[in-house]
């Protein structure tokens, strides 16, 4: 059925989901922000609860309480850890998830003591000047390579560990988001940011409508995907079908755009539900939702997790087209509009896959 989607709003409540930090292993600033924005719907029956393991489990009575079905993405992103502190004060870093070293050299970003203090400083080459450095351009860029430079007056291990900076410190790089007038949203860490904005987004103009879902619907915000158990639980047994919603990935032979939702049909944990695979289809042609279908053979997602930590739903997976994925992120308000639509007209269905 027709809705309205408030884009300006998915993108404000997506805006304010990228400015709070968190990298695979810290969430509680993220989690915080989903609390408060998916609280501010005014959804009277909607309950949240964070897990044990931190992420963030919404459930929505639906209009029958026969089976449930579920909606899963997740705020967690790439980002650093401290691994070392060099002898000459700087750090030496680890990495969380697939980040791109490469794209990381020259962002600024700020350390988190486990106390909650913050130091800026900024992702370098070592050695990083061309005038000094004659391989600077081709060195590799990778744990070896690649240091943080703090903003503090420090040149030793011994004046580094005095500012509270320690081993396993966590690092946020700066997210840079900016929209323009064109309707491009650039930011690192749309991935996966914008596909909680989309859920955001779909709940909003339900809501908005005075509708409810066909099913009892679980929602997890999950904290964990970037290292590969994000999905794994917070789950009901009763789940009979299961929404990934997650970036969809673009580059050469890949027929994802900026502009459309994806249905992704296989990943590198393989393919997914073929009756899930088709309902999502049914849905974007039912619904003029501009859409493509894509496989991504160097991805996986929670949906992923989920069949293997024993999960029994039958499980698709959709999500906004994000470019440059895993760097400085690209992509455009209609992916949210048209991903958002894909996810409202999947809860209120009727029709089991």
């Amino acid at each position: 059925m027709p809705l309205n989607f408030d884009t300006d709003a998915m993108t404000e409540m997506l805006i304010a989901l990228l400015n709070a930090p968190s990298p695979t292993g810290y969430h509680r600033e993220a989690i915080a922000n989903c609390e408060e924005a998916f609280g501010a719907l005014g959804i009277d029956d909607l309950t949240m609860t964070v897990t044990k393991k931190g992420a963030l489990l919404l459930h929505w009575p639906g209009q029958s309480s026969e089976v449930a079905v579920g909606l899963t993405a997740h705020i967690d992103t790439l980002g650093f850890m401290v691994k070392e502190i060099k002898s000459s004060g700087r750090l030496k870093l680890t990495s969380l998830g697939g980040i791109n070293w490469s794209g990381a050299e020259f962002e600024n970003c700020s350390v988190r003591t486990h106390d909650d203090q913050r130091y800026r400083g900024t992702i370098i080459l070592n050695n990083p000047s061309t005038h000094v450095n004659r391989d600077a351009k081709t060195t590799v860029r990778d744990e070896n390579s690649i240091e943080l430079r703090l903003d503090a007056r420090t040149s030793s291990r011994k004046e580094t560990q005095a500012l509270g900076i320690n081993v396993g410190d966590f690092v946020f790089l700066d997210p840079r988001v900016e929209v323009t007038e064109t309707g491009f949203i650039r930011s690192r860490f749309l991935d996966d940011k914008a596909s909680v904005a989309c859920i955001w987004g779909a709940m909003k103009a339900m809501q908005a409508e005075g509708l409810r879902p066909a099913y009892d619907t679980y929602v997890l915000i999950a904290n964990y995907e970037e290292v590969g158990h994000g999905g794994s639980a917070g789950f009901p047994d009763r789940l009979v079908e299961l929404v990934a919603v997650d970036m969809a990935a673009i580059g050469d032979g890949q027929a994802s755009d900026e502009f459309s939702a994806s249905i992704c049909v296989k990943d590198n944990g393989g393919p997914y539900h073929f009756d899930m695979n088709n309902k999502l289809r049914r849905l974007a042609e039912d619904n003029d939702i501009a859409y493509n279908v894509d496989i991504y053979v160097y991805y996986s997602s929670d949906g992923t997790a989920f069949w293997r930590a024993g999960g029994d739903a039958k499980v698709g997976l959709i999500g906004p087209g994000v470019a440059s994925s895993h760097g400085y992120e690209r992509m455009h308000q209609d992916a949210l509009l048209h991903s958002a639509n894909l996810i409202a007209q999947y809860l209120l269905d009727a029709q089991l896959a």
